[in-house]
């Protein structure tokens, strides 16, 4: 029966974490977004957000989304830096093509820093990528 049960596969949809300016406070902010750089829309996104160590974690946080555009990107959540000492795990469910996708990524342990930016797609930003 197991064999029977068909998972589909994600592809071109990540998620980033992303360094900007916030203008009304004056201060950088880290972002974390979903970049959908597919050619068709994904719809009823659902994300579960998490930061854990072997000593603490954090409470989950569940972010309804909705639907993210083909070659487009929507904000998840601000992170505090001092949650770059954990594991940043970011759960994503959603539906396209009539069939369910999920995957997780996790940013792991200190591996969001300034020295692992790159060109973030369809963001047109630097940031640190998760695939």
């Amino acid at each position: 029966m197991k064999k029977d049960i068909e998972i589909p596969v994600v592809e071109n949809v990540y998620v980033a974490v992303v360094k900007e300016l916030n203008e009304e406070f004056g201060v950088d902010d880290w972002n974390s977004y979903i970049i959908n750089d597919q050619d068709h829309a994904i719809e009823m996104v659902l994300v579960v957000t998490k930061g854990y160590n072997d000593t603490k974690k954090t409470s989950l946080l569940r972010h309804g989304l909705g639907t993210v555009a083909a070659k487009s990107f929507a904000k998840i959540e601000l992170l505090q830096e001092a949650l770059f000492e954990m594991n940043n795990e970011f759960a994503i469910t959603f539906f396209a093509d009539g069939k369910m996708y999920d995957k997780k990524y996790v940013f792991r342990t200190n591996t969001i820093n300034e020295r692992a930016f790159q060109e973030i797609p369809v963001l047109g930003k630097r940031g640190v990528l998760a695939k």
